[in-house]
């Protein structure tokens, strides 16, 4: 078998009572406004017919596929080892996140040559996942815009299944108001419930950072992530972190690759390891990452929720949640989700069963059927590799 062609749309779907933050990059709620998010619906097509797909991905991620789009053809795709070392090469002088959309529809290439679910091929054994609820950024418009509003909302999460959640705080910050919410947040639930901070690097002193991660001590958080402004990568000042506060850090969601993530954990920087099936090389460098982690006996945790991720977590043993990412009180769904698939597959608050977990999909490849008919009508424009 050998890859014909690759193809990349770009679709545009619109968010809704979402917008930029004015003061920040975070997307919060903004009742009435409307914010465009694209997403990259790659096919890659073979010469015997089979057709591997994904959609998912960003722009970087898209253009980079440009720079190795035509070194595709003519390879043979059950070849993704020898695929992943070439491309990584080739993306060297780059954070090498077009690796991911082409990894994953490869994977899925290969399950629907051989009529199975990808964590079939990669000895899986899961079928369901336990989740955790991810807010969404922490806004001023009536909706996680205090420590209540958070308390509140976790409570709801418990009720409706959750085993854990996880804070993302606002922009415009004020210590005092975060520690607070740390506190409130476990008050509200009571101490059965896992309980995660994620400041997603806004903090804006290393100060500020030990201030909130005592106060997950005093909470007993069960992870402290990205917390300043660092942007996540100084190995030597989140080690410095760890030997101030009790509250494990999960570090490594902004440092690309195998090799980062090792000389991650081998310099002290985290107890837990993020990997993402997107951003770190595909499925085959998320795995990677996955064993290497486990080498070192600690756990890693997947990074945002989709049909590759399940197939991956489910593969994995030294992992814990599944993150259902950007959950909010007044949003039900996260943004595309329900758009780009034809059958019933969604993340969303709701999306969970009554104990808390999602279902592994069980079609082949990643197992989900996309809906090209939708795709194609919000399609803005196509890349083609032949």
């Amino acid at each position: 078998m050998k890859i014909e062609r690759v193809r990349v749309d770009r679709a545009k779907f619109e968010m809704k009572d979402f917008a930029k933050h004015p003061t920040g990059f975070s997307l919060v709620y903004e009742p009435g406004s409307r914010k465009e998010v694209s997403a990259y619906a790659v096919r890659i097509f073979t010469d015997d017919g089979v057709v591997g797909e994904y959609v998912g991905g960003n722009s970087v991620a898209a253009a980079q596929v440009s720079m190795f789009g035509k070194y595709l053809v003519g390879k043979n795709p059950f070849e993704r080892e020898r695929i992943y070392n070439d491309v990584k090469r080739q993306l060297r002088k780059f954070d090498k996140m077009g690796m991911g959309l082409i990894d994953i529809a490869l994977w899925d290439l290969a399950g629907r040559a051989f009529g199975v679910p990808i964590r079939t091929l990669l000895g899986g054994w899961k079928t369901k996942l336990p989740a955790y609820a991810s807010t969404a950024a922490g806004d001023r418009s009536g909706g996680l815009d205090s420590a209540k509003a958070y308390a509140d909302f976790a409570v709801r999460c418990k009720e409706l299944g959750y085993r854990a959640y996880k804070l993302h705080v606002w922009d415009d910050y004020e210590v005092a108001e975060v520690v607070r919410t740390i506190a409130a947040v476990r008050d509200a639930v009571g101490p059965e419930m896992d309980l995660m901070l994620d400041p997603g690097c806004k903090l804006e002193t290393f100060a500020h950072a030990v201030q909130v991660g005592r106060a997950c001590d005093d909470a007993n958080y069960l992870w402290l992530e990205d917390p300043y402004k660092d942007t996540g990568i100084s190995i030597h000042g989140h080690r410095r972190l760890r030997e101030l506060i009790r509250t494990p850090l999960l570090q490594t969601e902004h440092v690309r690759g195998l090799e980062q993530h090792t000389d991650f954990v081998i310099g002290g920087g985290t107890d837990f390891v993020r990997a993402d099936a997107e951003y770190d090389g595909g499925i085959t460098g998320a795995l990677k990452i996955a064993h290497a982690t486990e080498g070192f006996g600690l756990d890693v945790e997947l990074h945002t929720p989709g049909p590759a991720q399940r197939q991956l977590m489910a593969s994995i043993r030294n992992t814990n949640y599944y993150e259902m990412s950007f959950v909010h009180p007044k949003s039900s769904e996260i943004g595309r989700s329900q758009l780009v698939y034809a059958d019933d597959y969604r993340d969303g608050l709701t999306a969970i069963d009554a104990d808390g977990c999602v279902p592994v999909p069980e079609g082949p490849g990643v197992g989900v059927s996309y809906d090209w008919d939708a795709i194609a009508a919000h399609t803005v424009d196509t890349a083609e590799f032949h």
